[in-house]
């Protein structure tokens, strides 16, 4: 249970927190951004079975792997990029963080 709830707290409450504390003025856009690099997880789909509690997903899904992550790791230095890349590296914590927790 407490994995659980770091995991999907690291999801959904960082992004508000980001979101509410340094994007003031366009808060809402900005957390629909941030909560969109949730959608890197359509990867799992491709997985057999398409959930597994004990599997850790860096480097076992393609939107996971390795270079994967350095790609989301430059996306914050481009200005048009920047709210995405954050969400998506905010997701990879998430999931290193859960394959800490196994």
């Amino acid at each position: 249970m407490f994995r659980l709830i770091i995991h999907y707290g690291i999801h959904f409450i960082v992004p508000v927190l980001i979101a509410f504390i340094f994007f003031k003025e366009k808060k809402l856009k900005t957390l629909l951004i941030l909560l969109a690099g949730m959608s890197i997880d359509l990867d799992h789909l491709l997985a057999t079975p398409i959930f597994d509690a004990n599997r850790c997903s860096i480097g076992f899904h393609p939107l996971h792997s390795y270079l994967a992550i350095i790609i989301y790791c430059t996306l914050p230095f481009f200005r048009s990029t920047r709210i995405l890349g954050l969400g998506l590296i905010i997701h990879i914590i998430a999931d290193i963080v859960d394959c800490l927790l196994i």
